[in-house]
This record gives C-alpha cells, structure tokens and sequence, in this order.
C-alpha cells in the first residue's frame, strides 16, 4: 500500500496504510444508484499501533465481504494530534482489495510518535475502481471502527 504525503506534494512514498473502503458494483463501467445501494459495504477497523524507531506503525483490517474487488482505492486522510492540532495529511492507496476478503494492511507514520496521534478523519475518497470499473460514491460506502484509543472518523 502507499502513503504519500500530501505536504511534499503527493511525492514521497511510504510504507502504507490500511484499508479503507469502497463499494456497488459497476454497470457498464459507472454504478448506477440501485446497484450501488445493493452492494455491501467495506469496513475498515483501526486494531492497534505500535512504537517502531523510526515513528508509529498503523495496523488496520479491512473487510470487503462482497462479490466485487477493487483496483484502486486512494483516500484522502487526515491526521490529528491529541491536541487536536492537523499533524498532516496522507494520501493512501489501499488497492488491491480482494473480493470476499478479510486483508490485514498497514502503514508506517515516520516522525511521529504514537501517544502524539489522536484521531484520523477519512476526508475523502480519491479515486475508487472497482474490477467493474470506476465506482461513485465510495465515501459512503465505508464502515470504520477501532479497537485502539484512536478513533477513526469520517
């Protein structure tokens, strides 16, 4: 998966992140509001981080329990301090996500430390193709949870 920053202009590449969602399957290459309305959901879960040397690791699960993969899934992502202070924005790619498929994926957040990350606000989704074609409206599409202190939003 890759993180870019959006601070060096999408330019540096990390280590991504976890998998965050997309969904409806796509007639003819666009989703229609029925089909989309049909398709389930992709949930994303915040399970744990962890203190590495160099920052702090993110471990999400993501759960695409539907009969359509997806291609590409690139959110726009937001980090905030505990104070409450923006400490940066991330631009994830979290493709490929198998269909019917439980996918442990993670991304390391270099210069920061974990006690310093107080919640992460899913802003929006990029860009979003599923094996169909080009999915609308996957924002709405996304279940998020956490098993940790940080809470993810949307």
């Amino acid at each position: 998966m890759k993180v870019q920053s959006a601070s060096a202009g999408f330019g540096a590449l990390i280590m991504g992140f976890a998998s965050l969602a997309c969904f409806a399957p796509a007639i003819a290459g666009e989703a229609t509001p029925s089909a989309a309305a049909a398709a389930p959901a992709i949930t994303v879960e915040l399970n744990k981080l962890e203190t590495v040397d160099k920052g702090c690791r993110v471990y999400t699960v993501v759960d695409n329990p539907g009969s359509v993969g997806f291609q590409t899934l690139k959110l726009d992502l937001i980090l905030f301090h505990t104070d409450g202070v923006i400490g940066r924005r991330l631009m994830l790619d979290l493709a490929p996500l198998k269909s019917a498929k439980k996918t442990v994926k993670m991304f390391d957040l270099e210069g920061t430390a974990c006690d310093k990350i107080g919640s992460f606000l899913v802003h929006d989704v990029m860009e979003c193709k599923a094996d169909t074609g080009p999915v609308e409206k996957c924002l709405d599409a996304i279940t998020l949870k956490s098993l940790s202190n940080v809470q993810i939003t949307k």
